[in-house]
């Protein structure tokens, strides 16, 4: 656990469907997978959507740890119940500048060598682990998007990446 993602399980680059954004048609200066592996990788602070039981929508911010192609996190309140009743969300980076946003559904991740290899890498990455008590949610995304905010990059940077074989 803990390593490089498998070329088995690099996503397939295209162009999200945005028409009204202008972009590009050409599938020149799409970003590669390496490009959203290093913001998801050095992102501090991540921003994840859930949906309530009434389908309102709910937003909040966290910590997570991106390995071996999936975004672990620990959580607990609204969002984890939300996510135990709903696995199904989306996440994004802090930066809306070079953004990137996955969207899948999470695994409760059990105790034993893997979770504790997470636990600590969190804790090499904030400084402290995460609540022993909360549960520790893997995301393996279906669909990623990759956008930069740059005018003269937007229309010819955006990717959108589709994860086939999960």
């Amino acid at each position: 656990m803990l390593h490089a993602m498998s070329d088995a399980l690099r996503p397939r680059p295209a162009r999200p469907h945005m028409p009204a954004y202008g972009i590009e048609p050409s599938e020149e200066g799409l970003l590669d997978w390496s490009w959203a592996e290093e913001r998801l990788g050095t992102s501090r602070n991540y921003w994840l959507a859930t949906s309530r039981a009434d389908a309102r929508p709910h937003l909040m911010a966290l910590w997570a740890l991106w390995a071996d192609g999936e975004l672990f996190f620990s959580t607990d309140g609204v969002k984890a119940s939300n996510l135990r009743r709903d696995p199904r969300c989306s996440v994004a980076t802090e930066s809306g500048s070079e953004a990137v946003i996955l969207e899948g559904s999470v695994r409760i991740v059990a105790r034993g060598d893997a979770w504790d290899a997470i636990r600590d890498r969190y804790a090499e990455k904030y400084g402290e682990g995460f609540p022993e008590g909360s549960p520790l949610f893997a995301l393996a995304p279906d669909v990623a998007f990759g956008f930069i905010e740059d005018s003269s990059m937007f229309g010819s940077a955006a990717t959108r990446w589709t994860f086939e074989g999960r």
